[in-house]
């Protein structure tokens, strides 16, 4: 991995990795472009996404002879992919009142923790829902714990991490309420991978303090999505239009230990998608390099 030395609060060196979001590029984007195009845009790795759509779920139906080739493309373009967005389980939730769609949601979680290993993944960001378009109630969370506590056992079984992404919807918008199954379970393989847009429009929603909030999960927070974010809007905005409070959430976050990030943002179809991840990776580097120079220089 390709990691960049910066100054942190002390003055001493800080190493961090600053992730692409891999639908910040085209969807018909071939995986070795997505890989030359996260480095030349000067980010360190790439995270990939199996989300609902059957182009990127069919990855986790990938047989032995593509798993290896994707790993090569990996080795020989020299970028990094350690992280899986997961959001796939939106469409077939743990908490579902279908006792087939739980069903089904445990099998995409095995496929997707064995497809982590194979490619070298070691962090599967799994989305904060019981349910997504279903209603939620006291038996989807049951569900969802129950689903939870058995993917948690896959994961251990394989040494992947799981950190849920706080939401927008009020089951996990939060990461208090993300640290409440953290601990439940008290598993080192299951943790939180915030995302710091969704939490600042969730300070707004609940009045609370956002830092209070993030700092709650020290020592469970694996890595953290940076992503735009306005009152009330959670996707699709350019850097720097809305309120994320970048600074005090990464300084936040590095004086807890993470030094994972990942920049979330989407292909907007724009003319040229390739300079909008340069102009990306420089917004970002520039606000982790301030939040490493001190919350006072923000």
């Amino acid at each position: 991995m390709e990691q960049n030395a910066k100054n942190d609060l002390r003055g001493s060196a800080v190493e961090y990795s600053l992730g692409l979001y891999e639908k910040a590029m085209p969807d018909q984007t071939s995986f070795c472009e997505m890989l030359f195009a996260t480095r030349a845009a000067g980010f360190d790795r790439l995270e990939i996404s199996i989300d609902e759509s059957l182009q990127r779920q069919s990855r986790l139906e990938w047989g032995p002879c593509q798993r290896r080739e994707v790993r090569n493309l990996i080795a020989s373009e020299g970028v990094q992919v350690s992280t899986m967005c997961f959001s796939g389980l939106r469409g077939a939730p743990f908490g579902s009142h279908d006792p087939i769609i739980r069903t089904r949601s445990l099998e995409l979680m095995k496929k997707a923790i064995d497809l982590a290993c194979d490619l070298g993944i070691r962090i599967i960001q799994v989305a904060g829902y019981d349910v997504y378009y279903e209603p939620s109630d006291q038996n989807t969370r049951g569900w969802f714990l129950e689903n939870l506590t058995k993917s948690v056992d896959l994961a251990a079984t394989s040494g992947i991490l799981l950190g849920f992404e706080t939401m927008e919807t009020p089951f996990m918008d939060t990461v208090e309420k993300a640290l409440c199954y953290v601990n439940m379970l008290h598993s080192p393989y299951l943790g939180i991978y915030p995302d710091i847009g969704n939490l600042k429009n969730s300070s707004l929603i609940h009045g609370h303090d956002l830092l209070t909030d993030l700092r709650a999960g020290a020592g469970h927070i694996y890595a953290a999505h940076l992503k735009e974010t306005a009152p009330g809007i959670y996707r699709n905005l350019q850097f720097g239009e809305g309120h994320t409070d970048y600074c005090g959430t990464i300084h936040a976050l590095v004086q807890m230990g993470v030094r994972i990030f990942t920049g979330e943002f989407w292909y907007l179809c724009e003319p040229d998608y390739k300079a909008a991840l340069i102009s990306a990776s420089k917004f970002l580097r520039s606000q982790i390099e301030n939040a490493l120079r001190g919350e006072s220089e923000c």
